[in-house]
């Protein structure tokens, strides 16, 4: 792991990162080897399983995909670790024939009813991320409780781990304290590496004609895509905080995330 990019640099994913580092409102940092997000495991080599359970200490994966994806790629090589404990919480609102890669329409009424505005890219993604929230808030709230579960590391991954794994992690890192700034810039983050992460889904068919049906440019994380979704919660819940209370999230489930991330 380089401390100073907090990449994890594997041979079989290219979009796998720590979320230690970051800086807090009250001036702290979150821990390291805590919590990694992550694009698809399938192609883990024997070396990668080895660096992640022996060295990593990883012991929880929270798998984001729909239950297609997980028939048609299969769970992966860490599903045959009897040390790692799967947890597949579809967040299935998703676009496309089988994946996350855009939603082909969004109905604006539903999603966001205060508003009456034209539907531009900014709303079309931040319905988009609002839809995972809307539609499947017990799998948002359980993927967050095994991301603090206190017994090894945990990965938090979908396909390419940019939309759904960064709704969760933006999510992860509000309840640890994280600044705004801090938690826009590592959505971002993976636009760093976007090109090996479509040209690694391309080589499958279950996300090839989904990635294919718009310009790669379009798959690029903005700031303006998570800051849009955040600024929903604070105007409707008074912040994610307050959405995560009304689906059952509690103080000592942010009080445990906050022990999982912070110094």
């Amino acid at each position: 792991m380089n401390a100073m990019t907090r990449w994890i640099d594997l041979e079989g994913a290219v979009n796998v990162r720590d979320l230690g580092g970051l800086p807090t409102v009250d001036g702290g940092v979150t821990r390291y080897g805590r919590i990694l997000r992550s694009d698809n495991l399938q192609g883990l080599t024997h070396r990668d399983v080895s660096r992640l359970v022996g060295e990593l200490k990883l012991r929880h994966v929270v798998d984001l995909r729909s239950t297609a994806e997980v028939t048609l790629e299969g769970p992966g090589p860490l599903a045959r670790v009897p040390e790692v404990t799967h947890h597949h919480l579809t967040l299935f609102a998703e676009g496309g024939r089988h994946t996350d890669v855009e939603a082909d329409t969004i109905d604006a009424d539903k999603v966001l009813p205060w508003q009456e505005r034209q539907l531009d890219e900014d709303l079309r993604m931040t319905g988009f991320y609002y839809g995972y929230l809307r539609d499947r808030p017990d799998s948002v709230v359980a993927a967050l409780r095994a991301m603090t579960l206190d017994d090894g590391a945990a990965v938090v991954h979908c396909a390419a781990g940019k939309d759904r794994t960064g709704v969760l992690s933006a999510l992860a890192l509000e309840a640890a304290g994280v600044t705004r700034q801090a938690i826009v810039e590592d959505y971002v983050a993976t636009g760093e590496r976007l090109e090996q992460v479509l040209r690694r889904l391309r080589s499958s068919s279950t996300y090839r004609d989904d990635l294919d049906s718009r310009p790669a440019d379009d798959h690029m994380p903005r700031p303006r895509y998570i800051q849009q979704f955040l600024s929903v919660l604070d105007e409707r819940f008074g912040g994610p905080m307050g959405w995560l209370g009304a689906h059952g999230w509690t103080a000592a489930d942010t009080e445990a995330m906050r022990a999982r991330l912070r110094d």
